[in-house]
């Protein structure tokens, strides 16, 4: 996953893990997809950043989960998961994927 940059891996995972949710009917399928990404784009985030940049993306991350569920009940589930994935992405993005 080294050529892969962070930013692709947390939006992956924010919209991925929606996706297996939704797909299969089963959010702790999702929810384990969601948590498989965030681990991996945290390793890289650390190994790139640092561990405080590391942990504030993590945090965005966690935040971006939580915050798109009553963004869905505003602008639909899709919407809401393409905003936060793609927030998430450019926060990652210029902390640490620019900077290659």
């Amino acid at each position: 996953m080294a050529g892969v940059p962070t930013s692709v891996i947390a939006a992956t995972g924010l919209v991925g893990g929606y996706a297996t949710a939704r797909w299969t009917k089963k959010r702790p399928v999702g929810g384990v997809a969601l948590a498989a990404a965030g681990v991996v784009a945290a390793k890289g985030w650390q190994q790139k950043a640092g561990t405080a940049t590391a942990a504030a993306l993590s945090g965005a991350y966690v935040a971006a989960f939580a915050g798109s569920h009553p963004l869905a009940k505003k602008i639909g589930a899709w919407p809401s998961v393409f905003a936060v994935a793609g927030g998430v992405a450019l926060a990652s993005w210029v902390a640490v994927d620019r900077r290659k």
